[in-house]
């Protein structure tokens, strides 16, 4: 059985104008869009005004939810792009199809990034159209969905976000409490910078130790020695060092500490956790947090730097240059 050769055809071969052409050829022959997006679109309208503008059509899926179609028969540009998103909000459409002849990596990007970001009930679909005939035979369309809406896109989104907000509490949280440490005098942090990590760091006077702040999303907070030379031998050495004294510094803290030294982990830790509240919990209850965070990071410093100071070199190699000590981000709760 003799096979033909797939021949790719011009659009501009097929359809001249985009409005006179294409668009009128489409309005009368959806059903090879509608296979490729999954859904049946009808009721098509041309060119419906939208102020100055004109949409080059406007149809219904079939929930009765207005669909936008924009077409493009050459290689994306912003001017689409911003068309797209004049029209869907303007005719308060649900869904908004760009359908084009190639498109660019960037607007690939923005649409999934819309797909992402909007709510659950607006969708972007970006369609590429080929053409193709088979010997002599007439030249039929090929509409591809490069990019289209999905639950995970959108509960991707969501989680991108919450982290957003995420960070924005944090950098404020943090704002607050290095001023209230440096109102009351504690300035172990005070060239620090607010941050939007969970957590921020201030030297313990050695290489590798670090006494921390830490801020968790609900219900708790912590004030720690983080221990971490980039070495674990080195670090669980030191621990042991320290939890030899751990009657001691526990008095001279004030209360028991967390003793963590984290077999499974090379770093080690002495934590205090505070349960007045969380990063969540609300900025009402933030100046009571920060209070006890600062109240415990002075007494936690005074308990444990007698101590480091007698740590000798045997039990603390200094960090060389080149080694890089582990990210913060890999830190165990």
């Amino acid at each position: 059985m003799p096979i033909g050769k797939l021949e790719k055809v011009e659009l501009r071969e097929l359809w001249i104008h985009e409005e006179r052409g294409f668009s009128a050829w489409l309005t009368a022959n959806l059903e090879p869009l509608c296979d490729a997006l999954g859904f049946v679109l009808a009721e098509p309208q041309r060119e419906v005004k939208v102020g100055t503008f004109e949409v080059d059509l406007v149809a219904e899926d079939e929930n009765g939810n207005r669909v936008i179609i924009e077409n493009q028969l050459e290689t994306t540009d912003h001017d689409h792009l911003g068309k797209v998103l004049t029209y869907l909000t303007n005719l308060e459409a649900k869904i908004a199809v760009w359908i084009t002849k190639f498109p660019r990596p960037e607007h690939i990007k923005a649409v999934a990034w819309l797909n992402e970001t909007t709510p659950d009930d607006i969708s972007f679909f970006l369609v590429r159209l080929d053409a193709y005939r088979i010997g002599t035979s007439e030249p039929a369309p090929l509409f591809t969905v490069i990019v289209g809406p999905s639950a995970e896109a959108k509960a991707f989104g969501q989680q991108k976000k919450e982290l957003a907000e995420r960070h924005v509490l944090r950098l404020k949280f943090w704002e607050g409490l290095l001023a209230r440490a440096r109102e009351r005098g504690l300035l172990l942090h005070a060239s620090r910078s607010p941050s939007k990590e969970a957590w921020i760091s201030g030297g313990a006077g050695r290489s590798g130790l670090t006494f921390n702040y830490i801020i968790f999303m609900e219900d708790e907070a912590a004030t720690e020695l983080y221990i971490d030379t980039g070495d674990r031998d080195d670090n669980k050495r030191i621990f042991d060092t320290l939890a030899a004294k751990r009657d001691v510094i526990n008095q001279a803290f004030g209360g028991g500490l967390d003793w963590e030294r984290l077999d499974e982990k090379r770093a080690c830790r002495i934590r205090h956790t505070i349960t007045q509240g969380g990063l969540t919990s609300g900025e009402e209850v933030w100046p009571k947090i920060q209070e006890a965070m600062i109240d415990a990071m002075r007494r936690l410093a005074g308990a444990l730097k007698p101590f480091l100071s007698n740590i000798s070199p045997a039990d603390l190699k200094v960090q060389q240059p080149g080694i890089t000590l582990a990210s913060n981000t890999d830190r165990p709760r």
